[in-house]
This record gives structure tokens, sequence and C-alpha cells, in this order.
């Protein structure tokens, strides 16, 4: 069934593609790093990791952190299909072997790939494995976002974004996060704000160049809701067409 799944989409990311009108902007620094031999991180959140396989057409020197549930499986092979490498793990629980991985692979000039805030959220929250491995290989984070005209936005608990068929869309570069290699506790979260706050206003932008409202981060601790928790939400869909949806209250 999986093998099913996976095709299914892997040729519905194609037809998306395929039948969308797509710009991508900023990605002079990426292109720079990459004609050079240097390395980098690459940061986005997970419910836009959908199309992120046409960001950049190097993606197949990227290395892509990938959860070992089943279903982080299917993403890693369907991620395969467009020549994208993956790394099993995670960088929250006892991910020590994955972010080691990725340490290595980024001290010999790779390129990886990371959800900050997979596999499970909060939403739009960033964690600090991100930081400690930026720090440790002494590789600089890109942070990318993309969003789409036409789309429907699941009630997963990232929100994951899904296009339609024939939509315009738009992925952003933004500018590179150094963390020093010598960053203490106080210098490794002010970076990881950094990230967090850049690949919120990134995501907005994108968003609000497609006709929609900003996508709105998980609450944090204070408001109500810790975002320490991982809750699961109902699973269900709202039409996110700025055709279908006229008022300014779309389902982010």
């Amino acid at each position: 069934m999986q093998t099913i799944l996976c095709q299914l989409a892997v040729l519905y990311i194609r037809v998306v593609r395929a039948t969308g009108t797509w710009k991508i902007e900023g990605e002079a620094q990426a292109n720079e790093y990459h004609e050079s031999g240097r390395p980098f991180i690459l940061a986005f959140w997970h419910g836009r990791l959908l199309m992120m396989n046409y960001a950049w057409r190097h993606r197949s020197q990227v290395n892509m952190l990938i959860s070992s549930h089943p279903d982080g499986q299917m993403v890693a092979r369907a991620m395969s299909r467009f020549g994208v490498q993956s790394i099993v793990g995670s960088t929250t629980r006892g991910g020590w072997s994955a972010m080691r991985t990725m340490v290595k692979t980024l001290r010999s000039g790779g390129i990886v790939g990371i959800t900050p805030d997979g596999p499970q959220g909060p939403r739009m929250r960033a964690s600090n494995g991100i930081i400690t491995i930026a720090r440790m290989a002494d590789a600089p984070i890109i942070p990318l976002a993309f969003s789409a005209a036409r789309r429907r936005v699941l009630g997963t608990w990232d929100q994951f974004v899904l296009p339609l068929p024939f939509a315009r869309g738009v992925f952003l570069w933004g500018n590179p996060i150094h963390v020093p290699t010598d960053a203490d506790e106080a210098a490794m979260e002010s970076r990881r704000l950094e990230l967090e706050n850049s690949l919120i206003e990134l995501t907005g932008r994108a968003d609000q160049l497609m006709g929609h409202s900003a996508s709105a981060p998980a609450p944090i601790e204070g408001d109500g809701t810790s975002i320490g928790k991982r809750t699961n939400t109902t699973r269900k869909t709202a039409s996110d067409s700025p055709s279908e949806n006229t008022s300014a209250g779309l389902r982010q």
C-alpha cells in the first residue's frame, strides 16, 4: 500500500509542477555556496515539504533528514524519485546518530535539509537541534518557504499545504544565518529565534504574495498552550484558493 501511495504522491507533485506557474526568488546565495563547494543547511517548515523538490535545481545534492516513522519512510522513497538523498532520524528524540551523520556530511562539503519543527511540532517553532548541528559543523542555515495561490490546507498538526494543479506558486529563499562555533547557550537561543522568526516572516510573505493571510505558528508558552505539547488535530481540509475565499478568514 505504501508503495502505491508513494507513486501517487510523486505523480501528484509532478502534475502540480507541470501544470502550474512557479517562480523562485532569492536562490543566488545558495547557488554561490554550491558553486564554491561550501556546505549549508536548508531549513523549511514541515507543512511546506511537498513542493520543495522543485525549489532548487541542485536538489540531488541535498541530504534530507527524514523521520524513521513509516510515514517518514514513505516521504523518503518519494523524495528519492526526485534525486534527494535521505538521512533517517530526528534532531529531537534521541537522534544523536542522525545528528552525527549530518555533521559529517556538512564537514565534507555536503548540503543537509531539515524541517526544524518536525517531526511532530509544535508548528512553525524551531527546535534546538538544527542550531546545534550548524554550530558543530560550522555551516550556515538558509531558510526557504513556498506558497501557492490555489491550495488546500490540511487539518494536521503542521497545517500541511497541498497546492492544487494549475496553481501559481512561489519559492522564497532567505538570508543565511550563521551560528558561531563557540556560541554559548544564550547565543544559540538567539540564533534559534532568528531562524524561527526568519522562517515565519518568509512563509508569511510567500502566502501574502499568493493572496492569502500569513500562516500563524503554534502559540508559545504563556499564551495558554505550551509549545512543548504535541497534539493531534482532526484530519480535515479547507479550501484555500483566493477565488474561493475572498474574506480574511482563510484556514492557515
